[in-house]
């Protein structure tokens, strides 16, 4: 089975990066921040579509946040020492971007790793336009968004997504499928209609583990999911579970989890 998200650990997003090329934003661009060296302003939100996250700069217009939006900057900084000199499509960046914005957007939405991958809301991560790379800007920009990688449109946010999953989180910020399978089925919020929901995770490895091959990331967590949605179900005599693992880039990325899916309409 092939990565479903962004389950909001936006590994989609972190890959979908590395294979799109600059482009114009449409009339929904500032101009100012088109090639601009200095960092973004934190706390910002836009209204962003699926193919500006799949860009590696954005310099779509701000908006005020009381206004509706579906992104918001929650976290900017420079890039480290050790990547200054990185080409601009190296795949250092990616990892660093995994590892900081993925950090940051837990501490942000205040949740953990297993909670943030069965959500609809994920991060996407930005760096300067490719001019502004080669005139010295170093910076990152890690933006939430109301949505994942197989999404076709983005849910709106609140005026700020601070604490969003704290406590027992809204079944609209939840991720379910509504189809025969969990297998490249839209992911759509758990208050609408669903036959699927994405109910715990698995962790394979720790970040120095070699990636173990596709077989048995499958049949590991295949059969955790068996007994984790059984239990999550109360054991009934008959069941259905499903399950998402995903592949060697995406291990390279930083991801070590699996998901496990329940059949259920509630």
């Amino acid at each position: 089975m092939r990565p479903v998200l962004r389950l909001a650990l936006a590994l989609g997003v972190v890959l979908a990066l590395s294979a799109c090329s600059d482009s114009s934003q449409g009339t929904n661009t500032d101009r100012e921040q088109v090639d601009s060296v200095e960092p973004p302003e934190l706390g910002a939100c836009r209204v962003l579509t699926p193919d500006d996250v799949a860009e590696r700069s954005n310099a779509t217009r701000t908006v005020p946040c009381t206004e509706r939006h579906n992104a918001e900057t929650f976290a900017v900084g420079p890039l480290p020492e050790e990547l200054e000199d990185a080409d601009y499509e190296a795949r250092e960046l990616g990892a660093f971007a995994y590892r900081t914005c993925g950090a940051a957007f837990e501490r942000f939405v205040g949740a953990d790793e297993s909670l943030v991958m069965r959500t609809v809301v994920s991060w996407a991560w930005f760096r300067p336009s490719r001019k502004a790379w080669d005139e010295g800007a170093r910076w990152y920009r890690c933006d939430i968004v109301g949505g994942g990688e197989q999404s076709q449109r983005y849910v709106d946010l609140p005026p700020t997504a601070k604490g969003l999953l704290q406590g027992r989180p809204k079944d609209r910020w939840m991720v379910c499928v509504a189809g025969a399978s969990v297998q490249d089925a839209p992911k759509i919020p758990c208050s609408e209609p669903h036959t699927w929901r994405a109910v715990t995770t698995i962790k394979l490895g720790e970040e120095d583990d070699p990636y173990p091959g596709d077989r048995l990331v499958e049949v590991t967590t295949r059969d955790f999911c068996s007994e984790s949605v059984g239990a999550w179900l109360n054991y009934p005599p008959e069941y259905e579970f499903g399950y998402t693992f995903f592949h060697e880039e995406e291990w390279i990325a930083g991801n070590r989890r699996s998901v496990c899916w329940a059949r259920t309409s509630a």
